[in-house]
Order: C-alpha cells, then structure tokens, then sequence
C-alpha cells in the first residue's frame, strides 16, 4: 500500500491512497467465505458454494463494495500511522477506483480527506507571571461559613405571615395554555429565591400569605411544552422558615468533633483561609493557562466546531427555543477556547514527558465521582461502557502538564506579595486531581 499526504491547511490533511489488487484480494477472499456460508443453493453445502454462484446471487459489485467496508478501518489505520496523523473528527473517504466487472483486477484508489491536529510549537513558558485577588478573610466570612454549618442542622417551622425571601413554601401550581391545562402538581416544597423553579415564581410567591394565590406568565423550561408562553396558577398553602440552632458548645459538640464552640469557630477561620487560597490557586490556574494559550498560535478546524454545534443544538433533550444566534457565538467561542486549551496543554505534557499511572488514575475518578454523587466503581464502569476511559486519561495528563506549568509561574496578588501555591497543587495524585 502506498500512501501520499498534502496538507491543505493546518488542519486538514488529502491522504491518497493505493492498494495493489493483491493486498486488496484476501478481503475479497474474505466476503467471498462469509457470502458461501449464508447463501443456500440446493445441492451444495454451506460454505462450499463456487465464486461464479455466489457472484449470481450477490453481484460482483456488491462483494467489492463489502470487500472495501471491511478494508477501509485497516487502510486507514495504517495510513495515519504511516504519516503520524492525529485525527480530530470522522474522515470523508472518496475512492476513485476499486475492482469491477469490467476490471476484476484492478487496484483500489482512494482519497482521504481528514482533519488532524495542528502542529504546535511552543514558547518559553517557564515564569510566567499573572497576578490574582488578595486572600483576605473577614470576620463576615466566619460568620457566613458558620451560618452555613447551622443551615445544614436547622429545622423548618411554618409561620403566620406574608412569604419572604429565603423562606420554605407548601404551593399548589397549574400552567395553562389558550386556556388549557397542560400540567399541575401539588403540594410541592420550594424555597423562594433558589431559582429552580420558573421564571416569575419568586416574585409571585413574595408577600402571599396561606391560601392566597397568584397568576402570572412565563415561558415553560421543561416538558413537550418548553420554551412555549404559560399562564401559571399558583396557591401558596403554607410559609416555613428555617430556625437554626443556637451556636453553643451543645451545637458545636452535635455539628464537629469539637467540645467547645470557641474551638470550632477557630476551626471554621481555618478552613475559610483554606478555602480562600484555593480560590487563589484556581484564579491562578486559569490566568496561566489563558496567558499560554495568548502566546500560542493555535488554528481551530472549522469540523470540530460545526461537529460540537451539531450535537450541542440537534440534541433531542435540549431546551427549547435555545438556537438562538446569540447562544450559537457562545458555543463556538466555548468550543475555540477548549480546543486550544487541550491543544497546547497536550504540547506541554508532551514536551514535559507525562505519564499517567493508575493511582493516578483511581484518585481522579474517586473525585469526579464524589462530584456526581456517584460510587466509585459504578462511576468506572460507566467510563468503561461509554468507551470514555482513555478520554479520561488525556484529561489527566492535561492536568498535570498544566501543574507543571504552574509550578514555574511567578503568582503574585494585587499587593504585590508573592503567592505560595505549594499547597494548592500538591504532590503526585493531588497535583492531578
């Protein structure tokens, strides 16, 4: 098989390719055997039925046709190896010649035309420097953070006043258009204020008491009626707020591992330090990485983005009413900034020689799954099944190779002090996690 490539642009790469009439035949040979033992002709056995009666029953086209389905993958394969091609998106394929009637023996040719990596080269990026937010905790931080802990033991107690903001409420709701009903459900529990609910909820429900009600409009977010306009009915039956417990040692002893409410605020400062210097490592990260990208030219194939706007709008459980212009530029401008990103971060780890091993590997799954709320294992079976287990792995080594860049970035904050971000990126697992 000889094969010839021309670079039509950064991205995109004509593969041509011949193959001899006899590396073409074993494939042939091949469907010719698949074909005999399905056919059935009266007095012959399965599988020993001659060429010329298969031919009869399935045409001689039609077996070249599967002969060439059942070569392509391998042809190319060995093409993007032959030419050290990394494809980014399915090829299109345009075969010029292949065996017929009329030339049983001829030789396959064929056109390949695939979008491929672009070749990246990098800068210095050793010191790069970027500049984040200063740490400054304040005493309404504690107090927030503590307010948070207390939230998570409080107890709801219905109330005899007008909603508010914040509060828990018992609603009855029905949506109707032209007149009709197309949906209702009662005795549902929402905290105004949350936002999970409809448009225009929250500003209804404020001020109501138990048993009033309240109409307003709005466009429907889910179901076979999203995105078109409602009139909602709603009946607040009940108001609830959140009484939360004292902040005492009786408290601090029922929410940590404390003894005295003294020693878990000190505790909650600590943890909102904490907290405040990984925002800093994040703001960091992101500022490094932007300015890398800044410094790299980095060409974004169109096929990537028409394939991510394909699947991002033609999606059957998208939201309706969503293809709008505006949020088609938001795509497209999302989809250049995750390309270049991968793209020079896979330079980097590439020049940095990074490998991922399997703690690695365990840790970062344990940590999405947490994030998904999922277990461990389930969560890697499902990596498995949807064949996104090396898709995985690239995330990984992204996220090292950009730790390491990290490591070498000069971080300072909007006073000028140097920022240490030793604790932010860790060590081994904790740096790729």
């Amino acid at each position: 098989m000889k094969t010839a490539v021309e670079k039509l642009n950064p991205t995109l790469a004509k593969i041509e390719v011949e193959v001899p009439f006899a590396e073409f035949k074993p494939y042939l040979d091949r469907t010719y055997k698949n074909l005999a033992g399905q056919i059935s002709v009266p007095g012959f056995r399965k599988g020993k039925l001659p060429k010329q009666l298969i031919e009869q029953r399935a045409g001689f086209d039609y077996i070249v046709e599967a002969s060439l389905n059942d070569a392509l993958n391998d042809y190319y394969a060995q093409a993007l190896g032959e030419n050290e091609l990394s494809p980014l998106a399915q090829p299109e394929l345009d075969v010029q010649s292949q065996p017929s009637t009329e030339n049983r023996e001829a030789d396959v040719k064929l056109t390949i035309t695939v979008t491929v990596r672009p070749e990246i080269e990098l800068p210095n990026y050793e010191g790069l420097e970027v500049e984040v937010d200063e740490v400054e905790v304040t005493a309404e931080d504690e107090v927030q953070a503590l307010d948070a802990l207390r939230e998570r033991f409080g107890t709801l107690k219905t109330v005899e006043r007008p909603a508010a903001d914040k509060d828990f409420v018992t609603i009855d709701i029905a949506a109707e258009i032209d007149g009709e009903q197309v949906d209702a459900a009662n005795d549902l529990s929402y905290q105004i204020g949350s936002g999970t609910m409809l448009d225009g909820i929250d500003e209804a429900l404020t001020g109501l008491s138990a048993g009033e009600d309240a109409t307003f409009e709005t466009k429907l977010s889910g179901g076979e009626h999203a995105g078109e306009q409602a009139v909602i009915k709603v009946k607040l039956t009940a108001v609830k707020e959140r009484e939360l417990p004292e902040a005492d040692d009786e408290f601090a002893q029922l929410a940590s591992e404390f003894d005295t409410i003294e020693e878990l605020k000190e505790d909650i400062k600590k943890q909102v330090a904490e907290a405040k210097v990984a925002e800093q490592g994040t703001q960091a990260r992101d500022k490094v990485l932007a300015k890398l990208v800044e410094l790299v030219e980095i060409p974004v194939p169109e096929k990537v983005i028409e394939d991510q706007l394909e699947q991002h709008f033609n999606n059957p459980n998208a939201e309706a009413g969503h293809d709008t212009e505006e949020h088609r530029a938001e795509v497209r401008a999302n989809t250049e900034t995750a390309f270049k990103n991968e793209m020079v971060l896979d330079a980097v780890a590439d020049k940095e020689e990074v490998t991922v091993d399997q703690a690695e590997m365990i840790n970062y799954i344990i940590t999405m799954s947490s994030q998904y709320g999922m277990d461990p294992n389930q969560f890697a079976q499902m990596l498995d099944g949807s064949g996104q287990a090396g898709a995985l792995v690239g995330e990984v080594r992204r996220s090292k190779a950009l730790a390491a860049v990290l490591k070498t970035a000069v971080v300072k904050d909007t006073k000028g002090n140097v920022v240490d971000l030793s604790k932010y990126l860790g060590e081994g697992e904790e740096a790729a996690a």
